[in-house]
């Protein structure tokens, strides 16, 4: 696949925004979080592959509705009905595939993109080698419990009851409240600090981010609170890797009840990782990475007992 930027056309006339980097055999497609986020913290992921001596196609988009891809008018109660949907973003991970020209590929999803691997595994699986979830559960009530025991670790009782009184009257845009999200973003999500991901201006993705998830990462208000897939992990027939920070949102307790139900699994986490860990500490995100590739490549990646 040639590299560099490419604009895709859906059969629903939205166009997406994809870009690819490296050269090879293997052919890695990334998911971003969110949802509503971008690709942005996959963009150095061949090059950190190739530092783990794997050489990686890999090719990142932007869904619909994030960064540099269409914005659909989600005002409109319609265009959100067809959109916001789980289904709507899971038929997009295969219709980008099928554009590019991708079979017999690792899928790797960060955040919510590994929700959406773990749903593409199930229906789609045939089309994958090997999948790689990144820092997301298979239970959403799991991650509340997870991001509330977060809260106490960092801010003081009187915080977390001021937190818990502006969510409770959907005052989310009080400066105080989001200065306590600041702290906990600094200490779970982005810990390798001034972050990359910071940006000068709104990037978009709000509609999205606000539908499934809520204001925040520490408050699920929206689609994603109904979120419950353990009784599905035992269909993923392919190599997988589950991949999470030590330090971050998503519970590692919960990450080893999923490799115990995915059939062909291996859990690793990464040292003084947020949730964003591939930035936090690369070298051993990225090393994960490559040493599971690499088994599947050989031949010899095994069930972790």
């Amino acid at each position: 696949m040639k590299t560099g930027t490419k604009i895709i056309t859906l059969d629903n006339g939205y166009h997406l925004w994809t870009n690819t980097q490296g050269h090879g055999d293997i052919h890695l497609l990334a998911l971003h979080g969110g949802p509503g986020g971008n690709h942005e913290y996959w963009e150095d992921t061949a090059e950190q592959l190739k530092k783990q001596g794997l050489d990686v196609q890999v090719t990142m988009y932007d869904q619909l509705g994030s960064l540099y891809s269409d914005q659909p008018d989600y005002s409109d109660p319609e265009i959100a009905k067809k959109y916001l949907t789980y289904e709507y973003f899971l038929d997009e991970v295969d219709e980008v595939r099928e554009k590019l020209g991708l079979d017999n590929f690792y899928l790797i999803g960060q955040s919510w993109g590994g929700l959406l691997v773990q749903e593409y595994a199930v229906k789609y699986g045939h089309h994958l080698k090997g999948a790689i979830i990144s820092s997301m559960v298979d239970e959403i009530d799991e991650y509340v419990a997870s991001v509330n025991r977060r809260r106490q670790e960092v801010l003081p009782q009187t915080e977390i009851d001021f937190m818990h009184e502006c969510e409770k009257n959907n005052d989310y845009d009080n400066q105080r409240y989001q200065d306590d999200v600041q702290i906990l973003n600094i200490n779970f999500v982005d810990r390798k600090q001034p972050s990359k991901l910071y940006h000068l201006k709104d990037i978009g993705g709000t509609a999205v981010y606000n539908a499934f998830q809520g204001d925040n990462e520490f408050v699920i208000t929206g689609k994603l609170k109904d979120w419950h897939f353990r009784d599905q992990l035992h269909k993923i027939k392919v190599p997988t890797l589950l991949t999470f920070g030590e330090i971050e949102t998503m519970p590692i307790a919960t990450a080893k009840i999923m490799q115990k139900k995915i059939p062909n699994s291996r859990l690793v986490t990464t040292p003084n990782g947020g949730h964003h860990h591939m930035v936090d500490n690369p070298d051993v995100y990225y090393k994960h990475l490559a040493d599971f590739i690499r088994d599947v490549e050989n031949g010899t990646f095994k069930n972790q007992e």
